[in-house]
């Protein structure tokens, strides 16, 4: 027996994943979805599959599934996304609202532009596991930073992001022995000469995507702690650029970009 499930498609910074609110629409399998629905062709086309939900320590929660079906604990860019949608479809009237993810609960806070949703800033927490690490890649080695943003990152500064394979270097570096089993998201990273920094990014279980929220705050960090930048970043990515502060302070990370609706529709499933 098939069922209609309605689906929203969202994007932040161009880090595409299919919303569904799973107290209208129970989902079961998601891990097998995420793989059926991302697909370009056969499917509807995205990064992942996000879920938004209730919560009894939060006012939502938030599930999110790679395009190859493996869970991760956190999403900036979902995060941002979320709060647009729970304030325009009537959800939620506040305008700082709570979200429980895998990674803990994060806080965001809405900037409105009448009653649209503008931007959103998300309470990223404080980053963790932060080290430099060193690899073998194909005969080079590579030195880069270790840090977690609820994810793994691995932060490696280049001269010419340009000249990086990423398609090849990416998978390579994911599914590196020092990374098993969890495997790591990649990001590449350039800083200009006006000190905003070019980043591009290799997502576990995704590949190649336009933005990673988590990321841009692995590499705004790694940026700091490394002497190449001060503790607020600008992060130019493939999709658009996010504002990211380390607050030296309460040493939690704030992020700050857009989410954009792409479009609404309905789908069949088993």
């Amino acid at each position: 027996m098939t069922k209609a499930i309605r689906f929203t498609k969202m994007h932040g910074a161009g880090n595409d994943y299919i919303y569904v609110d799973t107290a209208k629409y129970p989902i079961e399998e998601p891990e097998k979805l995420a793989v059926a629905w991302s697909a370009p062709h056969t499917g509807i086309g995205s990064d992942g599959l996000v879920l938004i939900g209730a919560s009894d320590k939060a006012d939502f929660s938030m599930r999110i599934f790679n395009a190859d079906g493996s869970e991760a604990k956190m999403c900036g860019n979902a995060s941002r996304c979320i709060g647009k949608y729970l304030y325009e479809k009537g959800l939620t009237q506040k305008t700082d609202i709570t979200l429980e993810t895998p990674s803990g609960i994060k806080v965001l806070k809405l900037h409105l532009k009448g009653e649209k949703v503008d931007t959103v800033t998300v309470d990223m927490g404080t980053p963790s596991g932060m080290k430099p690490q060193s690899l073998e890649i194909s005969g080079n080695l590579l030195v880069g930073m270790r840090i977690s943003i609820g994810n793994p990152h691995f932060v490696i500064f280049v001269n010419d992001i340009e000249k990086v394979d990423l398609p090849v270097i990416g998978p390579k570096i994911e599914n590196h022995p020092l990374f098993a089993p969890g495997r790591i998201n990649v990001e590449f990273a350039q800083v200009l000469p006006d000190k905003k920094i070019r980043m591009r990014v290799w997502e576990r279980g995704s590949g190649i995507t336009q933005a990673c929220g988590t990321g841009a705050c692995a590499t705004a960090v790694a940026a700091a702690l490394t002497g190449r930048n001060g503790r607020t970043s600008e992060i130019i990515m493939d999709g658009g650029t996010l504002h990211i502060e380390w607050d030296e302070r309460t040493t939690h990370i704030m992020m700050t970009g857009g989410a954009t609706t792409v479009f609404e529709g309905e789908i069949e499933t088993e």
